[in-house]
């Protein structure tokens, strides 16, 4: 039995903006869920509040995981998902810029 390239890869991913607030969800494409969050495709929270620095994500090959995992995150309290996201991305660095091909203008300035 080969190795088949066709895995489906689910993701659970937190995504912030400049005041460091956190939304948490689950794609299974987390390019192009990450696009719909810098681009506000989606109406509701994540665009009013600008959800556009993808922070933190996992992966995962089942989506009842992915979605475990989204459920159990949202339950805990914030210091718990920053002690999370800090253990990976300490300066809470936009892990998608550059995957658009072009300058990421939502970036905090140094």
């Amino acid at each position: 039995m080969g190795f088949s390239s066709d895995v489906k890869e689910y993701y659970t991913y937190m995504m912030s903006n400049h005041s460091r607030t956190l939304y948490i969800g689950v794609a299974n494409d987390i390019g192009r869920r990450a696009w719909e969050h810098k681009t506000g495709a989606v109406k509701g929270f994540t665009s009013r509040y600008r959800m556009n620095e993808l922070v933190y994500y996992e992966i995962f090959r089942n989506v009842n995981d992915a979605i475990a995992r989204e459920k159990q995150l949202k339950m805990w309290l914030r210091r718990k998902k920053v002690a999370l996201l800090e253990e990976r991305n300490p300066d809470w660095d936009d892990l998608s810029a550059g995957w658009f091909g072009h300058p990421d203008s939502s970036l905090r300035s140094e």
